[in-house]
């Protein structure tokens, strides 16, 4: 329930603080004085868009503070979902600065507005005159039923439908992301196949390319190669006493003659005998090298054309190696692979679409089921109401259909049916209820449905008088036994109704119109309620008829 409230540099309010009592409760002033501003900072604490026009001094901040009894509404999951601390004492702020930067507090603690407009619906259901124009909103009908239907214990048949319908949803995307694949690759499966076989008919080699080019080269020099080997073997050993070799073994021979007589020779002698073997060694490496070297125009054009295929591969591709050519090929046949595979799995799809397509049907109809009965059950118990409420010939149906498609809330079509008067056509209320029967209406299902959470009526009553107005107060009265019940109200009937009365006026000062709300005593009450009925200063009868409105 809303305790109290608080309201700070606020359009037409200055600052005012209001503190609410359970049971029910009437607001009234004459038209403009400033009631439904009440209404305006409620739904800045609900999450609704702050606007600097708000600020009557825009050199202030606004600030609008609510505290709530939350202890009856089990909201503790909703918090722990924000991970905001939870108390059953809610204090909700919003603050407008000067420069129009909003913030909203929850229990002191920084929150979004997302997990307000999340709050809102739980702690306050707010109504106004225009709003019996819901009535013919398809989704309000649908959380009417579904929200009876829960209350009746059918309550897994919207949230079984929920989770079929997504899964459904989630399979037939599937279904048509893979055909859309399958018809892609089918018109890129030709041009595949070419680059697969193209690259398949290169039979690459990993790490190939480096070995050719180095043949390649050695090929492209073969001759300069082969006489150069053969030349340094020459100037190694000729045959001719000039030869390296020649000389390096006549010069042994001195050294072993002088070796005896003198130590170092001896070392001398061992390091060229070390040396002669090593340059005996690359002079036979080089004449083997200078044999094997030879010009093949036949391989030289194998290399040079395997390499040009290399090349132009690898230009083709956007790629630099052997091996990257290699990963492309490798990606190709599995692209392939998988198309030729497309066909099974979009039909393994289509029998899974078609099995969720089975049990959507079965948890539709389920829905269904549930809300004709919640439908026949809301019925039976508004008819009373609308007796009550001045509306004896009144007929009210709920007819279910079946809807085109299958959406997220089921397959049905929800259409309310109505007629005032005795043998007229039942019709959709829309096209044949008054703005007072609307409003009679929606006072009536209000009731049937009454919750924990606050109820705010901002004018639901226009457009009825007289007894009827008398029923609606009493009306109204009972619903506050259940719940705290707020009505903005023209009618003295109602506001004689009510167990605390709070009255909207607007004073001049020197700077500008300034709206006050404050609490009624008894008396005041009682004045208040005859000033409705008749004129300012009321007249006896008016008192006492406000003494008997207020005394039934």
């Amino acid at each position: 329930m809303l305790v109290s409230l608080h309201i700070e540099n606020y359009a037409l309010i200055r600052e005012s603080d209001i503190v609410f009592g359970s049971g029910f409760v009437t607001i009234t002033g004459e038209t403009g004085a400033g009631k439904s501003i009440l209404l305006g900072a409620l739904g800045l604490l609900l999450g609704q868009r702050a606007d600097t026009a708000v600020l009557a001094d825009k050199n202030r901040k606004c600030v609008v503070e609510a505290q709530f009894d939350i202890a009856a509404l089990s909201l503790q999951p909703l918090f722990a979902e924000a991970d905001i601390d939870y108390d059953d004492h809610l204090i909700l702020r919003r603050e407008i600065s000067a420069a129009g930067k909003s913030r909203a507090f929850v229990n002191d603690t920084p929150v979004q507005l997302p997990f307000l407009k999340a709050l809102a619906p739980h702690i306050l259901d707010i109504h106004s005159q225009h709003q019996t124009l819901t009535l013919a909103d398809s989704s309000f009908r649908f959380t009417l039923l579904d929200n009876l239907a829960a209350a009746v214990h059918m309550a897994d048949a919207m949230p079984a439908y929920q989770g079929i319908y997504q899964e459904y949803i989630a399979l037939k995307r599937s279904l048509e992301a893979l055909t859309a694949e399958e018809a892609q690759n089918r018109r890129e499966a030709d041009f595949l196949q070419f680059q697969f076989d193209e690259l398949a008919a290169a039979r690459l080699v990993a790490g190939e390319q480096e070995p050719l080019e180095q043949e390649a080269q050695l090929l492209a020099h073969a001759e300069t190669v082969r006489e150069g080997l053969a030349a340094a073997a020459t100037l190694l050993d000729d045959d001719t006493p000039q030869a390296a070799l020649a000389r390096l073994r006549q010069t042994k021979s001195t050294l072993s003659h002088i070796a005896p007589y003198h130590p170092e020779a001896e070392s001398l002698l061992s390091r060229l005998d070390s040396a002669l073997i090593e340059l005996d060694d690359i002079n036979g490496t080089l004449s083997s090298l200078a044999d094997t070297v030879s010009y093949s125009p036949e391989r030289q054009q194998q290399v040079d054309e395997r390499l040009a295929l290399l090349y132009r591969l690898q230009k083709k591709h956007g790629v630099d190696s052997v091996e990257a050519l290699i990963a492309i090929r490798d990606d190709l046949d599995a692209r392939l692979q998988n198309i030729s595979t497309l066909d099974e799995r979009i039909h393994e799809l289509m029998e899974q679409v078609d099995g969720a397509f089975s049990a959507l049907q079965l948890a539709a109809d389920t829905l269904s089921e549930a809300r004709r009965k919640a439908g026949t059950l809301l019925a039976e118990k508004i008819l009373p109401l609308l007796r009550e409420l001045g509306m004896p010939e009144a007929r009210f149906e709920i007819a279910i259909s079946p809807a085109a498609d299958y959406g997220p809330r089921g397959n049905d079509s929800v259409s309310f049916l109505f007629n005032a008067n005795r043998g007229g056509e039942m019709r959709d209320l829309a096209k044949v209820a008054s703005g007072g029967e609307l409003s009679r209406l929606m006072l009536a299902i209000k009731a049937v449905g009454v919750s924990h959470q606050t109820l705010v009526f901002d004018e639901i009553d226009s457009g009825v008088s007289g007894d009827i107005s008398v029923a609606v107060g009493a009306l109204m009265q009972r619903m506050a036994r259940q719940t705290q019940v707020i009505a903005i109200t023209h009618l003295p009937q109602i506001a004689a109704r009510a167990t605390q009365h709070f009255k909207v006026y607007k004073e001049n000062d020197t700077e500008r119109t300034v709206s006050h709300i404050r609490e009624l005593n008894p008396d005041e009450r009682l004045t208040e309620v005859a000033v409705m009925l008749s004129s300012e200063p009321p007249t006896p009868a008016a008192l006492q008829t406000a003494k008997e409105l207020m005394n039934p």
